[in-house]
């Protein structure tokens, strides 16, 4: 059957479609303010955000930049024509080689199959994937060049293997995190080192021994370092300067800052990105969710609990900038309000099958409320309230016409979040595949219902409510209705 999401895709004339283009306002990491986005070229919108390194299964904190991106290129794609969007992995790290090594296996099986777990998990969060998912292994010879240009034009330098970048050689260095160079060393991860002109001076490429993986190169075989992979990246499949960048807040110093000094250099470009935005970190017991702290949920192990699509309520509940406590509270908030939102959907349905296809690129069928909430520097707690109206928008339609209209906005309003993309009855029947040994399944639980039915017909009412406890007892909760009885797992 059809997913309900799908039904968006065909929605009708409405007061609340959009009817000229919107503008959109994001906080620009760069100015410190909030700015109308105004695209290089509005005919392709260009979008950089980055990735994970693949050393391990990702935590939840990895997936936010990864939804709230996704957010903003849906935004971009109901109204732009074209949005080319590019999420980077990164395949060549030290922690990577160190895995390899405890593990006992080749470095780049250990970063593949990491690589294919993110991608899973992503889809599990219901991230679309991006146009382009350049990985670092793949564009050595992109990185190569890039470094040649910076020491053919003085802003970068070989010394005992090493090729690194020359900080004071770049009078706008410190603009995008807003530091002096007197302050670069406080708090910084940087290294002392002999073969550095200046301690700020950072690494562009260094030296691998027979265990680590490496390259040929003009400075004999290495690696790259970790700044110059997206600068090569972004230069080869978006250009020499992009409309939005993107990452969480703690890239902001070094990896951004590093990455826009070495491209505004190689690029001969002082508009190397329009738009810096940054998402802030989870937090769980106050500190900031990380590995090396301890503090990790895994996508992986949550969505052994937890629908991908709760978690994803749950990564869109805050604003984007802010922190986020991420806590099973939040996690049962999230469930309980997409609960609420499907509920609409299934007390509401049509008569229709929805259309199978949809080009959200064409398409201004969506919300106002919706979109003007996501337009204000993707406002996605204003844009999940606004949704929550439209649920009892549709709650309260009478005729045919009205609930369809409804429906349309509903459903609309959900894929530009990324939500409401299951068939209703199906997202409170469906047990994700994840039986456990205790719980019935949907055949069990309809022959139960259907007992029930028969036990209440005959007026065998206590035969009737211990079915009814039973099912209970299990998390089935019935609800009956002139139609018949409907359940769902709760």
């Amino acid at each position: 059957m059809p997913s309900d999401a799908a039904a968006l895709y065909c929605a009708p004339e409405s007061k609340t479609q959009m009817q000229v283009m919107p503008e959109i306002y994001f906080h620009n990491t760069l100015s410190g303010k909030k700015e109308l986005f105004v695209p290089i070229d509005p005919e392709r919108v260009t979008v950089y955000v980055c990735g994970p390194t693949v050393y391990n299964f990702v935590h939840i904190g990895n997936g936010r930049p990864a939804v709230v991106f996704d957010v903003l290129t849906r935004l971009l794609r109901s109204i732009y024509p074209h949005v080319s969007y590019a999420r980077n992995v990164t395949d060549i790290d030290d922690k990577i080689n160190a895995a390899a090594l405890a593990n006992g296996e080749p470095i780049q099986a250990l970063a593949d199959r990491f690589t294919d777990a993110y991608e899973k998990d992503m889809l599990t969060l219901g991230v679309i994937p991006p146009d382009i998912a350049p990985r670092a292994t793949h564009h050595i010879d992109e990185i190569i060049a890039m470094i040649e240009e910076l020491i053919s034009s003085g802003h970068a330098y070989a010394n005992e293997g090493h090729v690194l970048f020359d900080v004071p050689s770049d009078p706008s260095y410190g603009s995008l995190s807003r530091r002096s160079l007197e302050d670069m060393l406080d708090g910084a991860r940087v290294e002392v080192a002999p073969y550095k002109k200046d301690a700020k001076d950072f690494v562009l490429w260094k030296p691998s021994t027979d265990e680590q993986p490496g390259w040929p190169s003009p400075w004999g075989v290495g690696r790259p370092g970790w700044h110059i992979e997206c600068s090569a990246m972004i230069r080869k499949h978006l250009g020499r300067s992009i409309d939005i960048h993107g990452g969480g807040s703690d890239l902001t110093f070094p990896h951004h800052e590093n990455e826009a000094a070495q491209s505004r250099c190689a690029n001969h470009t002082s508009d190397y990105v329009r738009y810096w935005l940054h998402n802030g970190m989870l937090t769980m017991g106050g500190e900031k969710m990380s590995k090396s702290v301890g503090n990790v949920h895994t996508i992986h192990e949550l969505a052994e609990q937890y629908s991908g699509e709760v978690l994803r309520y749950a990564l869109l509940a805050g604003q984007y900038r802010s922190p986020l406590a991420w806590s099973a509270e939040l996690i049962q908030q999230a469930q309980s309000s997409l609960d609420s939102l499907y509920q609409a959907l299934r007390d509401n349905p049509v008569d229709e099958q929805p259309a199978a296809h949809f080009d959200q690129r064409k398409s201004r069928e969506f919300p106002q409320t919706v979109v003007t909430a996501l337009c204000d520097d993707l406002n996605t707690p204003q844009a999940l309230a606004a949704m929550h109206e439209l649920a009892a928008d549709l709650q309260k339609a009478e005729d045919k016409s009205a609930i369809q209209n409804a429906r349309q906005q509903l459903l609309a309003g959900g894929w530009l979040l990324g939500l409401l993309e299951q068939d209703a009855e199906s997202y409170f029947t469906a047990s994700g595949g994840k039986l456990n040994a205790d719980e019935l399944s949907a055949e069990e639980i309809d022959n139960l219902v259907e007992a029930r039915n028969a036990a209440r017909a005959s007026k065998d009412f206590a035969g009737a409510d211990k079915i009814r406890d039973q099912l209970a007892d299990a998390g089935i909760e019935l609800e009956d209705l002139r139609e018949g009885t409907r359940w769902r797992r709760t």
